[in-house]
């Protein structure tokens, strides 16, 4: 018999996330022949723009197929300058700017090149299912704190100086908010930069990654802006994923500190080489290129959003409030628990009430577990009007028969 290898403390400290769990549990039944609908996976439904396609296109054609710089091609690093400075108000240089394969890779340099074990990441929650992973694949310890329906589902300047340490090395800023759609104002950010300013040795990582989904009026709020005095301990990141209809071409950027954008950088090239070149001159394109595909996905997500929430509060026992950006809802299912299914079965948890859906009535829902919230699931309204409606209407009907 051959040995298996012995797993590392670090493996063993992560595990396949609940959202792969309920979708590859979807697969199967619809193996089966079940006609179930998922709301699970976070990403738009629409096409990447043609412009974007045509651009990957042509830099294949023109042989730009090789090795780039590691930490992105000096070219999309222009691009991503541009946009910060367009968008965001912030004037960096080159060197403070890195590209990464998705953002989520941008996650993992940074906390590779920042923690140590021990080190505290104040994570509020609900937070987007991977921080907390990360964090423990980087040895530090994750440090989570409860923002409830009651305030928004968002850190209060209150809450995040009773859990800042000694230990505490970055606190997660996520705005708008995979999984709650919470979209911080600017009074909000710069409330809890003046916390964070009482502690020098307390780090800001913003994840801008929605940035262009939110449907609030005025100005994107991010804390290196409104926080200028704050911008050499802060890590912004951001990247084209959600914005652009991206997702699997993997391009995440971010901006900081030049120290740490080159430890960074020096991770990387140690994981990756570097960035896939044809997807980062897609990316030039993205930042660049017509823009007007933002207003016309925002207008599509903004429709479905207000149906959505419209149909889930139809539901008994759900509450939903309306979510500022994103394109995921989180409604409040308490008032299920404690109820019985048709066969006697008694939901005593959101991950018994996301099974009865799933098994019974053919729709996928993430229970708020997986984002550390226990009375709360998460949808994914990028899909069809049509798609949406029959999914809460497969909803409604389960909530109907619990007893």
């Amino acid at each position: 018999m051959t040995a298996q290898p012995a797993l590392s403390k670090r493996a063993q400290s992560i595990g396949l996330s609940k959202i792969a769990q309920l979708v590859s549990r979807a697969a199967e039944l619809r193996a089966q022949g079940k006609d179930v609908i998922s709301l699970g996976f976070g990403e738009p439904d629409f096409d990447t723009p043609l412009n974007i396609r045509e651009a990957a296109q042509k830099a294949m054609d023109e042989g730009d197929t090789r090795y780039t710089a590691t930490g992105g091609t000096n070219t999309l690093k222009l691009a991503v300058q541009k946009k910060f400075k367009n968008d965001n108000g912030l004037d960096v240089d080159l060197d403070q700017i890195m590209v990464s394969v998705g953002a989520k890779h941008v996650l993992f340099n940074a906390f590779l090149a920042t923690l140590d074990e021990g080190d505290e990441v104040i994570i509020p929650a609900p937070f987007w299912t991977s921080y907390p992973d990360i964090v423990k694949v980087a040895e530090g310890t994750p440090v989570f704190v409860s923002c409830g329906a009651d305030v928004g589902f968002k850190l209060t300047p209150s809450a995040l100086e009773a859990a800042i340490t000694p230990k505490t090395k970055w606190v997660m800023i996520n705005s708008p908010s995979n999984p709650t759609g919470a979209v911080y104002s600017a009074d909000e950010i710069s409330a809890l930069a003046e916390v964070i300013r009482k502690h020098p040795h307390v780090w800001i990582l913003s994840d801008d990654i929605y940035e262009h989904i939110r449907f609030t009026e005025g100005k994107y709020a991010t804390i290196a802006a409104l926080a200028p005095d704050l911008s050499g301990r802060t890590l912004t990141m951001n990247g084209v994923s959600k914005a652009y209809a991206m997702t699997g071409w993997r391009i995440g950027f971010c901006t900081g500190p030049k120290a740490l954008i080159k430890a960074m950088t020096a991770i990387q090239g140690q994981a990756t080489s570097g960035p896939n070149s044809i997807a980062q001159a897609a990316a030039v394109e993205a930042l660049e290129g017509p823009q007007n595909f933002l207003d016309e996905s925002r207008a599509t997500f903004k429709e479905r959003r207000d149906k959505v929430v419209c149909w889930l509060n139809e539901c008994p026992g759900i509450k939903c409030q309306t979510p500022d950006g994103a394109f995921y809802a989180f409604p409040t299912c308490s008032d299920c628990f404690g109820k019985v299914t048709p066969d006697g079965t008694k939901i005593e948890t959101i991950d018994d009430l996301a099974s009865f859906l799933l098994e019974k009535h053919d729709v996928t829902i993430i229970p708020g577990t997986a984002f550390g919230a226990p009375n709360e699931f998460r949808i994914s309204y990028a899909a069809s009007l049509e798609i949406l409606h029959e999914a809460c209407n497969r909803i409604k009907a389960g909530c109907e028969q619990l007893q």
